[in-house]
């Protein structure tokens, strides 16, 4: 890859995670550690080890991870003695699931400066694409971005279509909504683009626009996939992991996503969700499937 677009600063950043660290030969692989704030603390149930953030930093680290992910609390408080040897991913917006999401919005919730002075190496940022509130949404992406461009330092957007009016259209990971995404993230000018892999449900065919209700019958997953990575253009595309499902599943949807031309994958509850040892054998395993090895 050679992020046509980027300045120095932001290709600097941009070849450690997709080159330095992790398995590199421009794949990435990420740790997600902001669910505490997005969904509380019943994520880390299962397995009472992750609540403490040192857990999944570990796995991070051991596993080879090109970096994790986090709110400015955590990264102030945990990833001072891990600086230089994990990069970190700053989370700039966010919010908690305890309002309804027909009218989602993030607001900020650290600054480009911020993830400078923590020496990030990106920036995150959650763009609710068809929300009600999107308006607002676009107008505080836009001054983020900017700063962002001024400071050298990439923007990875978690392009997440949501909202009533997604709803009705087929719903937030129809091939529909997950490509709208995708070109919205390209248009507003994210430097890598996280999406979730698109569900083909004939059932809700009639509620999608055309041509998404003839293809969603006409499809595979792998075609699907490939749709919204041609969609993304010269923009890299990392895949989202979800909630947590079977090894199986995870290992499949992953060599799809790879195959199709993704660049990288996001995981984080289908990591540390689990023990130790199992948590740094799956990851291998995806890192192998990254890699083509």
């Amino acid at each position: 890859m050679d992020f046509l677009g980027c300045s120095m600063g932001k290709r600097t950043r941009l070849f450690r995670l997709f080159y330095i660290f992790g398995p590199g030969k421009g794949k990435t692989i990420l740790l997600p550690i902001d669910q505490g704030l997005e969904h509380g603390p019943r994520d880390f149930v299962d397995n009472p080890q992750s609540l403490n953030p040192e857990y999944q930093i570990k796995i991070a680290i051991e596993g080879g991870f090109s970096g994790i992910v986090m709110h400015i609390g955590l990264a102030e408080k945990y990833m001072y003695s891990y600086s230089g040897f994990l990069p970190l991913v700053l989370k700039v917006n966010g919010k908690t699931n305890i309002p309804p999401e027909d009218e989602a919005f993030s607001p900020l919730t650290a600054r480009v400066e911020d993830a400078v002075r923590l020496g990030a190496e990106a920036i995150g940022y959650t763009l609710y694409v068809g929300s009600p509130r999107q308006d607002e949404d676009f107008r505080q992406f836009m001054e983020v971005r900017r700063e962002a461009e001024i400071l050298g330092i990439p923007v990875i957007v978690w392009a997440y279509p949501r909202g009533r009016y997604i709803e009705e259209k087929g719903g937030r990971n129809s091939l529909y909504a997950v490509d709208y995404a995708a070109r919205v993230a390209v248009e507003l000018g994210a430097d890598v683009i996280k999406l979730n892999m698109p569900i083909l449900d004939p059932a809700r065919a009639h509620e999608l626009p055309s041509p998404y209700n003839r293809w969603v019958s006409e499809m595979t997953e792998f075609d699907a996939m490939k749709k919204i990575i041609e969609t993304a253009g010269k923009v890299p595309v990392i895949v989202a992991g979800g909630e947590k499902i079977s090894d199986a599943e995870l290992l499949e949807k992953a060599r799809i996503a790879v195959e199709a031309g993704a660049k990288g994958f996001i995981f984080g509850r289908n990591i540390w969700q689990r023990g130790f040892s199992d948590a740094l054998e799956i990851s291998k395993r995806l890192k192998e499937i990254l890699v083509g090895e």
